[in-house]
C-alpha cells in the first residue's frame, strides 16, 4: 500500500507541474495568474519530495515488495548504503534527477522576487522539463513495480563495487550540477520569448549558475576520485564516454560563466552568452541520453531497452531544436550593444570561448562517431586518450598562454603589452628555470609536457606575484578569478608530473618473499581469509621499505609501512572485486593491487607510484572554493 501512495503521489506532482506550465506559458499574466502558478508549482514539488521521501522509507525499511528495491537493496547492508541503492540503477537515479531539477524550481521560486518580469514563464518552461522526464520516469521506467502476490523474503543486494561512500555522495552531487544549469536555461529561454532587449537576465541568473557549476565540478571530482581508488586501475580519467559527457557541460559552463560576466559588465558577448546557457543544459539532456539509453557500454552506464532511448531522444531533441529554433528567431534582440575593444578583457574571454567549444566538439565528436560509424558499418570501433589527448594538450596550452597574458587587460580597454613589466617577466623566467630543472633532474623530453609545465608554471607564479602585491601594496585583485586560475595551473603541473613521473609494474612474489621496484623493497608477510556479513575477503598483508636518498644533500632515510590490499566475494551476486592499499603522501601515492594465484603458488601483485595524483582533485576543489566565495560574497558581480 505504500509504495503506491509514493506511486500516486509522483502522478500527482506531474498533473499539477502540467497545470504550472498552462497558467505560466499560455495564460495571460496577471498578478493572480503568476500567483497561481507559483503556489501550484510549489506545491507539486513538496508532493514529488514527499513521494522520494516515502521511497527512502521503503528501502531503509526493506520493502522488497517493490522490484526496484528488490533488485538493488539487501536487508543486511547498512542504512547509509540502502538509502545509496536508490540511485544505484536507472529507475532510481532518475527519479533523484527529476528530484533536484524540482528542488532547483522550488528554490528559483521562492528566492526570486515576484515581481521579476522573467520568473513566471521561467518556472513554466521549468515545468514542462519537469512534467516531461516525469512521464519517461512513469511511463518506461516505472520505480514503483511491485510483486503480486508473494514479495520474495530478501534483496539481490547492490552493486558491490558502489557499496562505497565516494561513490554514493558522487551521484546526487554530480546530478545537482547537472540538473542546476536549467535555471539559466529556463531564464534565457524566457528572455527570447518575453523579447525585451533591456531585460538583465544574466544578472538574474549568474550566482544560480556559478552554484551548479561548483556541483558539478565536485561531483566529477569526486567520481574520478572513487575509481582511482575502488577500481583498482589506478588512474584519474580513463577517457570513458561517460565521463566525456559529464565534461562536456562543465567545460560548456566555464565559458558560459566567463561570458555571463562579459555581458553584465559592459554587454557584449550577448549571443554568446545565450547560446552557452542553452548549450550547457543541452549537453546535460545529451549525457542524460548516452548514460541511460542504453547505446554505449561503460561501468558508468545503465543498460536499457530501446523504448527508453528512443523517448529520450525524442523529448530531449524537442527541447534542444525549440530553443535553438527559438535563438534563430529571436537573434535580433540578443545582439550585443558595444564593440569589443582589442586586447580587452572581452576580447580575451571570446578567444577563451572558442577554445572550450572547441574542447567540448571534439568530445563531441570522440563519443558519436564509433556510434555512427557502428550504426554503418555494423562494426564497433573505440576513441580513446592518443586523440583527445593530441587535441586538449596543445590548446590547453593556448588557453594558458591567452590567460597569462589577460591578467592585466581592462573592461573595454585596449591592453597595452609590455613584455618587461616585472609581473611578466618575472614569472615566465622563473618558469623556464623550473623547466630546466625538472629537464635535468626527471629527463623529460616530451615537447608537450615541457609546454605544459612552462604555461603551468607562469600562471602560478604570475598569481602568486600578483597575491604579493595584494597583501604589500594593496593593489586591487579578483580573488574568485585569482584562486580559480591558480587552481588550473596547479591542474596543468599536477597532470604533466603526473604523466611523465609515474610508473607501473606487475610483479609475481610468493609469500615470505620479496621483491625490489624502484626504491621500494616489498615483502609478501601474510595472507588471511577473512568472513565477513556480506562477503569473504583474502587480505594481503605487504610490508614495504621506501629507501630515499637525496644525495644532493647527502640524505637517506628507510621508512617502513604495511598495505593491506584485498580481494572479496559478495554473496548475494557471487561478484569479486578488487580493494586497493594506497600508501598517500604529499607528493605521491604507492599504490597496489593485487591479483590472481599462479600455478606455482605466486601472485600476480600490480604496484604503482603515482606523483601528484592528489593535486589534481585538491585543484578541483580550489576551483570549487573561489566558486563559493563568489557565492558568499556580497558583490554583484
Amino acid at each position: 500500500m505504500i509504495a503506491e501512495i509514493s506511486h500516486y503521489l509522483s502522478i500527482l506532482a506531474t498533473a499539477l507541474f502540467f497545470l504550472t506550465a498552462i497558467f505560466s506559458l499560455l495564460i495571460k499574466n496577471n498578478k493572480y495568474i503568476s500567483k497561481l502558478s507559483r503556489s501550484t508549482f510549489n506545491h507539486a514539488f513538496i508532493f514529488l519530495a514527499c513521494s522520494f521521501a516515502i521511497y527512502i522509507f521503503m528501502a531503509i525499511n526493506d520493502e522488497f515488495s517493490v522490484r526496484y528495491i528488490y533488485s538493488h537493496s539487501n536487508s543486511k547492508l547498512p542504512v547509509f548504503y540502502k538509502i545509496s541503492s536508490i540511485w544505484s540503477a536507472h529507475e532510481g537515479s532518475m527519479f533523484l534527477w527529476i528530484l533536484f531539477l524540482g528542488l532547483w524550481g522550488f528554490i528559483f521560486n521562492i528566492k526570486v522576487a515576484h515581481n521579476q518580469p522573467l520568473k513566471s514563464k521561467s518556472i513554466g518552461i521549468l515545468s514542462i522539463i519537469l512534467v516531461g522526464f516525469l512521464l519517461f520516469l512513469l511511463i518506461t521506467s516505472n520505480p514503483f513495480l511491485t510483486f503480486l502476490p508473494v514479495p520474495p523474503n530478501d534483496g539481490a543486494d547492490i552493486n558491490p563495487v558502489l557499496q562505497d561512500p565516494a561513490l554514493a555522495l558522487h551521484p546526487p552531487i554530480l546530478y545537482l550540477g547537472y540538473v542546476g544549469f536549467v535555471i539559466p536555461f529556463a531564464c534565457s529561454i524566457s528572455y527570447l520569448l518575453h523579447g525585451d532587449p533591456n531585460l538583465n537576465w544574466e544578472l538574474l541568473v549568474r550566482k544560480w549558475s556559478v552554484m551548479a557549476w561548483i556541483f558539478l565540478t565536485l561531483g566529477i571530482a569526486l567520481g574520478s576520485w572513487w575509481a582511482y581508488y575502488e577500481l583498482g586501475w589506478g588512474g584519474y580519467w580513463f577517457w570513458d564516454p561517460v565521463e566525456n559527457v559529464a565534461l562536456m557541460p562543465w567545460l560548456a559552463a566555464t565559458a558560459f560563466i566567463h561570458s555571463l560576466t562579459v555581458s553584465i559588465k559592459s554587454s557584449s558577448l550577448r549571443v554568446w552568452t545565450i547560446l552557452l546557457a542553452l548549450s550547457v543544459f543541452s549537453f546535460s539532456l545529451f549525457g542524460a541520453f548516452i548514460v541511460r539509453s542504453g547505446i554505449i557500454d561503460s561501468v558508468h552506464s545503465f543498460a536499457n531497452d530501446p523504448d527508453r532511448g528512443l523517448y529520450l531522444l525524442a523529448f530531449i531533441g524537442l527541447i534542444i531544436f525549440s530553443s535553438l529554433l527559438l535563438f534563430v528567431v529571436r537573434l535580433p534582440i540578443a545582439k550585443s550593444r558595444g564593440q569589443i575593444k582589442k586586447f580587452s578583457k572581452e576580447s580575451f574571454i571570446s578567444v577563451n570561448n572558442i577554445f572550450f567549444i572547441t574542447l567540448v566538439f571534439s568530445i563531441l565528436l570522440g563519443v558519436t562517431y564509433p556510434l555512427i560509424y557502428e550504426y554503418i558499418y555494423d562494426q564497433k570501433i573505440s576513441v580513446g586518450a592518443p586523440f583527445y589527448n593530441a587535441i586538449f594538450v596543445p590548446i590547453v596550452i593556448l588557453a594558458s598562454l591567452f590567460l597569462f597574458f589577460s591578467i592585466d587587460s581592462k573592461w573595454s580597454r585596449n591592453l597595452k603589452l609590455n613584455l618587461l613589466k616585472v609581473e611578466i617577466y618575472l614569472p615566465i623566467f622563473l618558469s623556464i628555470i623550473l623547466v630546466l630543472v625538472c629537464k635535468y633532474l626527471f629527463a623529460i623530453s616530451n615537447l608537450m609536457i615541457l609546454f605544459s609545465l612552462i604555461v603551468a608554471g607562469m600562471i602560478i607564479f604570475r598569481y602568486l606575484y600578483e597575491i604579493k602585491e595584494y597583501l604589500v601594496r594593496k593593489k586591487y585583485l579578483n580573488f574568485y578569478s585569482a584562486i580559480a586560475h591558480l587552481a588550473l595551473g596547479v591542474l596543468i603541473l599536477s597532470i604533466s608530473f603526473n604523466n611523465v613521473l609515474s610508473s607501473e609494474r606487475a610483479l609475481t612474489i610468493k609469500i615470505s618473499e620479496s621483491v625490489e621496484y624502484k626504491n621500494l623493497q616489498i615483502n609478501f608477510n601474510d595472507l588471511k581469509l577473512q568472513k565477513r556479513s556480506n562477503h569473504d575477503a583474502i587480505k594481503a598483508s605487504f610490508i614495504v621499505e621506501e629507501k630515499n636518498c637525496y644525495k644532493f644533500l647527502f640524505i637517506c632515510n628507510n621508512k617502513f609501512f604495511e598495505l593491506l590490499p584485498e580481494k572479496r566475494k559478495y554473496f548475494a551476486r557471487g561478484q569479486i572485486t578488487t580493494e586497493t592499499a594506497i600508501r598517500a603522501t604529499l607528493l605521491k601515492d604507492i599504490y597496489l593491487t593485487i591479483g590472481d594465484q599462479l600455478d606455482d603458488g605466486s601472485w600476480i601483485v600490480n604496484i604503482q607510484i603515482n606523483y601528484l595524483i592528489r593535486w589534481i582533485w585538491f585543484s578541483a576543489v580550489l576551483m570549487a572554493l573561489a566558486g563559493i566565495m563568489l557565492i558568499i560574497s556580497k558583490r554583484k558581480v
